[in-house]
């Protein structure tokens, strides 16, 4: 079975190991409690508001996103209560995840930078999912999969300290895909730990084939990929590359091995590209 089939349940026997081995942090008991009863047939929203309020940190998170002018919510919005009410589950769900992920992590170094990157990344990637109106392709998982994209890279960091320079090999070298550089030093690469920590998180099938193909090309290309995940993995990879060119810094080198897929995926062309860098720039990358 190639990568490009591989389903995220068939990752389930490395699941236990890897946690073990590489230090994937298991799913939080506040996500699990969560998005268990919000998988319910008719789940209790007095609980769900409930669960969410014991975390201070996650409730303050999920009514500033609802707030956010990213949502377009015109009421202000003032307790969790009104945020799941207003956002609605599928959105609120991944709301929470995105909130605890950042938490997940305290006790690895420099990682604001990452971070911030990837919010600004998330962001642009539901705006580019709105602006572009491509069937099945919605904000809030676009958003989410720029969230998560990269989160296999701050396990890596905590779990290897020479991680931190095959990091910087892999984002500099111009012919080989990232995860072969990364494959060459180490057990495994972030993309295949983000897929398994996403999996674990509950989060969607479709989401976790994209965390661990985006940055193979030829799942990209092939229709053997589902749909969905090619457009969220085109839809990141478009992000970045406008990111890198509105903070004037090559983030990486992914875009020269991928780019021509990624518009091809979306359906775009290279005057299309252009004036969608300019009408980028007056939209906000971060809250």
């Amino acid at each position: 079975m190639t990568d490009t089939q591989q389903d995220t349940s068939g990752l389930d026997a490395l699941i236990e190991r890897s946690l073990v081995d590489i230090g994937i942090p298991p799913c939080p008991v506040i996500l699990d409690r969560f998005m268990t009863e919000a998988r319910k047939d008719e789940p209790d929203f007095n609980l769900m508001t409930s669960i969410i309020s014991s975390d201070v940190a996650v409730s303050a998170g999920l009514i500033k996103t609802a707030n956010s002018a990213y949502f377009g919510i015109r009421q202000h919005v003032r307790s969790v209560n009104e945020a799941l009410a207003m956002l609605g589950m599928r959105t609120a769900s991944r709301a929470v995840a995105g909130i605890i992920l950042r938490k997940t992590f305290p006790n690895v170094r420099n990682l604001e930078r990452f971070w911030d990157t990837s919010a600004r990344i998330s962001h642009l990637s539901g705006w580019l999912a709105l602006h572009l109106r491509i069937a099945g392709l919605h904000a809030e998982d676009t958003y989410t999969f720029g969230l998560f994209r990269d989160c296999g890279i701050p396990v890596l960091l905590g779990r290897f300290p020479e991680y931190e320079k095959i990091q910087q090999s892999a984002c500099s070298d111009p012919i080989h895909s990232y995860t072969d550089v990364e494959n060459a030093s180490l057990p495994t690469n972030h993309a295949m730990v983000g897929c398994i920590l996403a999996q674990n998180w509950w989060l969607p099938n479709e989401l976790c084939l994209a965390i661990r193909n985006h940055h193979n090309l030829a799942a990209l290309k092939s229709d053997k990929l589902p749909i969905l995940s090619r457009r969220l993995i085109a839809t990141a990879q478009l992000s970045e590359y406008i990111v890198a060119k509105q903070m004037q810094s090559d983030l990486t080198q992914e875009w020269p091995k991928l780019g021509a897929a990624c518009l091809q995926v979306l359906g775009l062309d290279e005057a299309e590209l252009e004036a969608l860098c300019e009408e980028a720039a007056s939209i906000p990358t971060a809250e």
